[in-house]
């Protein structure tokens, strides 16, 4: 093998990353699919095999990252951070379209779509978060972490739940064809609104007012580990591979659901979003230990904020261009829940301080929405 490789062969060797053994799912995976016929078992290896693709494609981004400017570092590390999450809404989308607006496969479809949204939040707030205070609160008495950054992003995270709110309520109130038009109409523009206010968001965090955001934890300093050329291949060749196992996902959702007698939110909102972002998610908890609380801290309440005000919206005008009627009405208990998830974690973490008690707060939270997600019909 020419030297040339040697990085990327370091990337996927499951000697540097015990999560690339994981990869082995993979082909269990295609079995399931395409030679037992078994959707359920596939299903569930598609879940595990999106881990450690989605790891990899963090790793390629930050590579990539390391090589270009602080702004488009920051760029493609938002963009890609919920890569896997966005592929997976993608393919769920267009499963809807090609089943028929009016069938029942478009209908959980875009039900899939909502539930985990709703449970990527919840998973980043309570659970991430939850995990990272207590797991550095281990390790430390007490730690801290840039309170400018928690109050940029929690004040979006509170927009969008406005965003969330007033669809719900407008639902509740105005009721026919004129209500349900009006939903969708008001979730469209609520859409673009919050793109546009993401996109000042990114200006002001990365051009206007940089310095406010420094900290100690960034990866100024490190030394890449791969050419640019192998960052490249392996953003490519582990894009393809998440969109290829979210594909067998998302077509053996049902059959799995069915099965196994699970409900299509539970399946949304808790398992999805925590198979899907694991790789981002062991990322924050494993540097809380290490007490970079910054850094653990940006990846838990970035993630959330990059959901709720760009994959979120992005999704609504994906759907809006494909004829879908996915609005931001993402069900009273769904927006109850992110509603409390946002609250908590502002009260908890407003003072820029954090200890295991208050990470076993989020968990509780967590275990109680994830109870209640369980139980529904």
């Amino acid at each position: 093998m020419s030297e040339s490789y040697q990085g990327l062969i370091k990337a996927i060797n499951p000697k540097e990353s015990k999560l690339n053994f994981l990869l082995l799912a993979m082909p269990i995976c295609c079995y399931f699919a395409y030679v037992s016929k078994d959707g359920t078992n596939a299903f569930f290896a598609s879940m595990v095999a999106i881990m450690p693709l989605a790891f990899l494609m963090g790793h390629a981004t930050e590579e990539i990252a390391l090589r270009t400017s602080e702004s488009i570092g920051g760029l493609l590390n938002a963009t890609f951070g919920n890569a896997a999450e966005i592929i997976i809404c993608l393919l769920a989308l267009w499963s809807a379209y090609k089943a028929g607006v009016n069938s029942e496969t478009a209908e959980i479809m875009i039900h899939i779509v909502q539930a985990s949204l709703i449970g990527s939040i919840l998973g980043n707030l309570l659970l991430v978060m939850g995990l990272a205070f207590v797991w550095g609160g281990i390790h430390f008495k007490e730690q801290s972490f840039n309170e400018t950054q928690f109050g940029s992003n929690s004040s979006l995270l509170l927009l969008s739940v406005i965003a969330l709110v007033v669809p719900t309520v407008y639902h509740f109130t105005v009721s026919g064809e004129q209500g349900d038009a009006g939903l969708e109409d008001l979730s469209r523009a609520a859409a673009v609104i919050l793109l546009a206010i993401y996109m000042l968001f990114l200006f002001f965090q990365l051009r206007t007012h940089s310095e406010l955001f420094a900290t100690d934890d960034t990866h100024e300093h490190e030394e890449s580990s791969m050419t640019m050329k192998e960052a490249i291949i392996l953003l490519v060749i582990s894009t393809i591979l998440v969109s290829w196992m979210a594909e067998i996902l998302v077509h053996s959702l049902e059959e799995a659901a069915e099965e196994v007698k699970m409900s299509h939110l539970f399946i949304g909102v808790i398992l999805l979003p925590m198979f899907g972002n694991a790789a981002e998610h062991f990322t924050a908890v494993s540097v809380a230990g290490k007490n970079k609380m910054d850094l653990s801290f940006a990846i838990a309440i970035g993630s959330s904020t990059q959901i709720a005000v760009f994959v979120a919206p992005l999704m609504v005008i994906t759907a809006w261009a494909l004829g879908l009627p996915l609005t931001f009405e993402f069900g009273l208990l769904e927006t109850v829940a992110a509603f409390l998830a946002v609250l908590i974690a502002n009260a908890i973490a407003s003072d820029g301080k954090s200890n295991w008690l208050e990470g076993a707060m989020l968990l509780g939270t967590y275990a109680v929405l994830a109870l209640a997600f369980w139980f529904h019909p």
